[in-house]
């Protein structure tokens, strides 16, 4: 999963988040029903609810710590290379007021 893109990331989570939605306002809607096989129906499909709840949280968390990581290690540059990341930032600027002046 590491080869997905962020953007990726984010459309998978809000996908399984609607999943997950929608099927529990199924169970919640065939509650009424009755026998065995919807009964054991109902079961397997909380089971899996659970089950994709649990991903979605791990991938999150994942995608937390992740983006903490990366924080931490341009935190950690900007501290021992302050001029190369102010030449950095003031090009960045540079090319973003060149940009907007442009229009």
């Amino acid at each position: 999963m590491s080869a997905l893109t962020e953007a990726q990331r984010e459309k998978i989570v809000t996908d399984l988040k609607h999943v997950i939605h929608d099927a529990e306002e199924l169970l919640r809607l065939s509650a009424g029903e009755v026998g065995a096989e919807a009964g054991e129906l109902r079961e397997r499909l909380r089971l899996r609810l659970l089950h994709a709840r649990d991903s979605l949280h791990r991938l999150q968390e994942s995608a937390i710590e992740r983006a903490k990581a990366v924080g931490h290690q341009a935190d950690d540059y900007v501290h021992d290379h302050p001029w190369q990341s102010i030449g950095v930032a003031a090009a960045v600027g540079l090319v973003i007021g060149v940009l907007v002046g442009r229009r």
